[in-house]
C-alpha cells in the first residue's frame, strides 16, 4: 500500500498477530501511516506476543473524536481480543493532526505489572 509504513523490522519477521493486525486495519481504514509495535517484551510475566502499540493515521478519522476512533479500531479487531492480543495502545489520528505532532506517536510508559 502506498504511503504505508509499518514500525516492524520487515514482513517476515511480523508474527501471525502482527500480520493479522496489519491486514486488518489496512482494510478498515485505508491508513496513510501505520506503525504496530509488538511491546510484549516490555511486560512482565509470560506476555509474548500479546501486548501491541497501533498508531493509525487515516482520513476515515476526520470529523471523528478520540472515542469513536477507537471503538472503531476496537471492533474492528475484535477477533484479536482478548487473545491472542491482551492490550492494545491506541493512536489514532487524522493527517492534519499527524502532521502537526511531526509524525510521532507518544512513548509508551514502562510496565508496571506484576510477575
Amino acid at each position: 500500500m502506498a504511503g504505508c509504513n509499518t514500525m516492524t523490522d520487515s514482513q517476515s519477521k511480523q508474527t501471525d498477530t502482527e500480520q493479522r493486525l496489519q491486514r486488518m486495519i489496512q482494510v478498515a481504514f485505508e491508513p496513510s501511516f501505520l506503525a504496530i509495535e509488538n511491546e510484549s517484551h516490555q511486560h512482565a510475566g509470560p506476555a509474548r506476543d500479546s501486548h501491541f502499540k497501533l498508531t493509525v493515521v487515516s482520513k476515515v478519522f476526520e470529523n471523528q473524536r478520540a472515542l469513536a476512533r477507537h471503538r472503531a479500531v476496537y471492533e474492528k479487531v475484535a477477533a484479536l481480543m482478548p487473545v491472542p492480543i491482551h492490550a492494545l495502545a491506541l493512536h489514532t489520528y487524522t493527517e492534519a493532526e499527524w502532521a502537526a505532532r511531526t509524525s510521532s506517536a507518544p512513548t509508551s510508559p514502562r510496565c508496571r505489572g506484576g510477575a
